[in-house]
């Protein structure tokens, strides 16, 4: 259940959806709302053509803003890219490793550790994606994928680079299927995320907030958020429908014990 010392985090992944006014309208729809509920951090990640769109609706506001990806080097001859230098002072967030940036676009755990460092190097917070295939979980390596992706993607942090980061946990199976992971399966992986984290940085994993993503809901948010190591959701489709993201932010505010 999360707690005054993880103060949890919903983040809003609109993904290819909406063009700077569609963007605009979607965020003002949200924000009185969201701006209730101060005790969760909400955060909204349009397209990076309606980032400045958004931050000009949130600029008085509590919500935070993110990016849905971040280049890894800062500046060059990289048609279409936009790196982290570019998204400082824009943004508070930057999402990493979304099982779609690897699984359509070919992203390996060495290229997100690279983005990490460099949107670390600039200020930023990554939202560090992690999560296994159905044939994956089907076998029994979701222990494996998971650990490994959190060693490759996190490798050359040091203590105090580790500490503004935030993964989420994303079932790739159960991304944008309409098949939510149980509770029980949820929290089961964020559990093993924490141990892992353990290992790698030591007590202050205890402090690390963990997401979960896949097919969030205000229908089955509310059973997530009270598990004991999951501090929020990375929500993809309900963010585009402001009553359920703020739905979903009310369930989470619900949990926060002190």
């Amino acid at each position: 259940m999360v707690t005054a010392a993880r103060r949890p985090i919903v983040a809003g992944n609109w993904k290819m959806n909406t063009a700077p006014t569609e963007a605009r309208a979607l965020a003002l729809a949200m924000l009185p709302q969201l701006s209730d509920f101060a005790g969760v951090e909400s955060v909204l990640c349009p397209p990076f053509l309606s980032l400045t769109t958004v931050r000009e609706v949130l600029a008085d506001a509590p919500v935070k803003l993110g990016a849905q990806d971040a280049f890894d080097v800062d500046q060059g001859a990289y048609t279409g890219a936009v790196s982290a230098a570019m998204l400082a002072g824009v943004v508070d967030y930057v999402i990493l490793g979304h099982s779609e940036r690897r699984h359509i676009f070919g992203e390996d755990d060495a290229l997100i550790a690279r983005k990490t460092q460099a949107v670390l190097r600039h200020g930023l917070a990554p939202i560090v994606c992690v999560g296994e295939r159905l044939e994956e979980r089907d076998a029994n390596r979701t222990a494996e994928v998971v650990r490994g992706q959190l060693r490759g993607s996190l490798a050359g942090l040091n203590a105090d680079q580790f500490a503004r980061l935030v993964i989420a946990y994303e079932p790739v199976w159960a991304i944008g299927t309409g098949r939510a992971a149980s509770a029980e399966q949820a929290q089961e992986v964020a559990a093993l995320i924490r141990a892992e984290l353990t290992r790698m940085f030591g007590n202050a994993a205890a402090a690390t907030r963990v997401q979960y993503g896949g097919s969030v809901t205000p229908a089955n948010s509310g059973a997530i958020f009270v598990q004991p190591d999951i501090d929020g959701a990375l929500v993809g489709g309900a963010s585009l429908k402001p009553d359920d993201f703020v739905a979903i932010v009310e369930n989470c505010a619900g949990t926060v014990k002190t």
